[in-house]
């Protein structure tokens, strides 16, 4: 692709995003606002990229993208897990048991390249769980909270590594990811006297409750914990073969369990489909109210944890639209991947209670049964999404 189309594929992505994007903004609490370039962060989320590439050659395209804030799951269990075997002293970070080896490496690369990390712990080690996934909640919420304490520390600021470095602050946190989705926790329902429970939201209150007051006993200053990070979509439906919890009745019932604290609420409003604008409100269906939160309805969510919880800042940690190529059924062109981005983005800014917000991913998965989102191919050859990223109001 020429840069001249490049650069005239991006310019009518910003006309056209600029289009049905009020310059007032309903709030949750009912005011309207004039929207304005008020500080947002922007960033990208990229495990694959982040954690296990080469940091040599991936750091410096985040910088060239300006972006600011780059989001890594900190596995206390599961993959690249810190921690496989028990510690015997748990809140210290040089407990022989933990390896933080991954995670100090892209910490120090993030601060050389001006870039905040964003730190979502995740993960159950079966020592911890009883279990053998990784997305079982832990049987002592105790133990996941002596973990959080233990990464607080060592990501403070003023922690020295074994090798004498001292190793860069990370002041973002998030709790889990999407625990209203059966991949990330299990079970999502249970049965109690006759009668179904959004488990989920049971083990998931304990879970972020652990992580919010681990990251906080820490004393650093700055520190944000983010719960919520829920999914945008649940069939509420127990008996099925992979129930899940819809966004709404999953904040709901986390009320109902006991949430107690948190600083911020992360949420995935991704489209239900490849069809739906950004701005489009997401369907009925037979008659019934739609259950999806997506970027057009988002405001019912802040609504409702307003209600709960009070104005909290909401993170979107998640958000992105597969291209086609390579992806035939859920992927849209490129160049509309590059209007809906910068669209997305502007809808986001406009809100005043979304404080946050990252694009998954930088580069396509290679297996097509994952996620081809990336503002570059799986061969690193640029989408026009890319250019958009860099245009981005910071």
């Amino acid at each position: 692709m020429t840069r001249r189309r490049l650069a005239a594929l991006v310019a009518a992505a910003v006309a056209v995003a600029g289009v049905g994007v009020a310059t007032t903004t309903l709030s949750a609490s009912g005011d309207t606002r004039a929207a304005s370039s008020r500080t947002m962060l922007v960033g990208l989320y990229d495990e694959g990229a982040t954690l296990y590439g080469n940091p040599a050659a991936v750091f410096p395209v985040f910088r060239a993208l300006h972006a600011q804030v780059i989001r890594l799951n900190l596995h206390w269990g599961g993959p690249a897990a810190v921690a496989p075997t028990r510690p015997l002293d748990p809140v210290d970070p040089n407990d022989s048991a933990y390896d933080w080896a991954p995670y100090d490496r892209a910490v120090q690369y993030a601060a050389r390249y001006g870039l905040q990390v964003l730190f979502s712990i995740v993960g159950t080690p079966s020592w911890a769980s009883g279990a053998t996934g990784w997305n079982h909640a832990p049987r002592n919420p105790r133990d996941l909270r002596d973990f959080a304490v233990a990464a607080a520390t060592r990501y403070s600021g003023t922690w020295t590594s074994t090798d004498g470095a001292r190793l860069p602050a990370v002041h973002l946190w998030v709790a889990w990811n999407e625990p209203n989705n059966p991949v990330f926790l299990v079970p999502q329902y249970r049965r109690v006297g006759g009668k179904w429970v959004v488990e989920s939201a049971i083990e998931y209150a304990k879970i972020c409750n652990a992580i919010y007051s681990g990251i906080h006993a820490a004393r650093v200053p700055g520190e944000q914990v983010a719960c919520g990070v829920t999914a945008p979509r649940g069939n509420n439906n127990p008996s099925g073969a992979r129930a899940s919890v819809s966004p709404l009745v999953f904040v709901r019932a986390l009320h109902a369990a006991g949430l107690e604290r948190f600083d911020a609420f992360a949420h995935h409003p991704y489209a239900v489909s490849p069809t739906e604008t950004p701005a489009e409100k997401p369907r009925s269906v037979a008659g019934k109210a739609p259950t999806a939160v997506t970027l057009g309805n988002i405001d019912t969510l802040i609504s409702l944890v307003t209600r709960y919880w009070g104005r909290k800042p909401i993170w979107i940690t998640e958000y992105g639209y597969q291209t086609n190529p390579p992806d035939r059924f859920a992927g849209v062109p490129w160049a509309k991947q590059a209007q809906y981005l910068t669209q997305s983005f502007a809808i986001a800014r406009a809100n005043p209670r979304i404080t946050l917000m990252l694009w998954f991913l930088l580069r396509d998965e290679p297996d097509l049964a994952g996620w081809q989102s990336g503002l570059e191919t799986v061969t690193g050859k640029k989408k026009p999404a890319f250019a958009a990223f860099q245009h981005l109001p910071h």
